[in-house]
């Protein structure tokens, strides 16, 4: 969903250990300095070790148009991080991954010059491998790319990217490692 609907959605907020306080809707807790809330970051796999990326939509409300990982964003209360990660990514790329599994957690604050608003996110962290062909909703996705470490590297210093994906990136990466098995410069 973009647009002004994402102004009902409500989020869990959380204390710096992850439990949950209270609710806000979602671009209130978004918006300066930002409220602590819960949040999942998705990084789905090619056999071959490349990672997908998306473009985020140009509609989005929220960083349009940059570059980030496979999948992100935040469960409804009450919903379990892994359950709402693996129902985003079939929303958002219209495919299953094959494999899914927990890859720790990461808190961030980061402002973003650009909206005005903050990400500001106990965030979970998921990895996974993908098999089936993507069928990406345009109104979440602009396009898509796997690639491998290098090819991040060179995309990363030449295209905008999240605020947030290097945090969860590297967050992810020893969970990232153990699924490659090392081999794919991760």
């Amino acid at each position: 969903m973009t647009g002004v609907a994402d102004e009902a959605i409500m989020l869990e907020l959380v204390d710096e250990g992850g439990a949950t306080i209270g609710t806000a809707e979602k671009l209130a807790a978004h918006q300066s300095p930002g409220q602590l809330h819960r949040a999942f970051s998705v990084f789905l796999f090619d056999r071959a070790g490349r990672l997908l990326l998306q473009q985020r939509a140009l509609g989005k409300y929220h960083s349009p148009g940059v570059w980030s990982n496979t999948c992100c964003g935040h469960p409804y209360p009450g919903e379990a991080p892994f359950t709402a990660a693996a129902r985003r990514v079939h929303e958002e790329l219209g495919v299953s991954p094959a494999l899914l599994r927990t890859a720790g957690t990461v808190t961030y604050h980061h402002p973003d010059p650009a909206s005005g608003l903050v990400e500001h996110e106990y965030n979970h962290l998921f990895v996974g491998f993908l098999d089936a062909p993507l069928a990406p909703d345009p109104e979440e996705v602009a396009q898509t790319a796997f690639v491998s470490a290098d090819e991040l590297a060179k995309r990363h210093a030449d295209d905008p990217f999240s605020a947030w994906f290097l945090t969860v990136l590297d967050a992810a990466r020893p969970a990232v490692r153990e699924l490659t098995g090392g081999s794919a410069g991760w």
